[in-house]
């Protein structure tokens, strides 16, 4: 079965840096795109960032442009989001999806407080 495993959260202070992984199995990777999502409490879930499935190609959501970079490692069956100087906005649950794959992991909370 298809399974996406994220991990890497945590709680950091503005400002600070913090990456985010996601291990996917039961489906092909390597000719798949990707992409990450995020939950923030009492609010729906929101689109984060998309790579195709070379990792040629990224797209980001206006929110997180110029700070967050999303890329992936094929062999390694793993997508990356790297999230650069991080706000108390971005405090959330985050999840990786697979295009076309309606399964989603248990996700990975980050907070981002002072």
């Amino acid at each position: 079965q298809v399974q996406l495993v994220e991990s890497g959260g945590g709680l950091v202070q503005p400002g600070e840096t913090l990456t985010l992984s996601c291990a996917a199995s039961g489906f092909s990777f390597s000719t798949t795109a990707m992409a990450w999502y995020r939950q923030a409490p009492g609010k729906v879930r929101e689109f984060v960032a998309f790579i195709n499935s070379f990792g040629y190609n990224a797209t980001y959501a206006d929110s997180v442009k110029g700070r967050f970079v999303i890329f992936r490692n094929n062999p390694d069956r793993v997508v990356y989001l790297r999230m650069n100087m991080l706000k108390p906005e971005d405090t959330a649950v985050y999840y990786c999806n697979a295009q076309g794959i309606s399964v989603w992991g248990q996700g990975t909370q980050v907070t981002v407080s002072s």
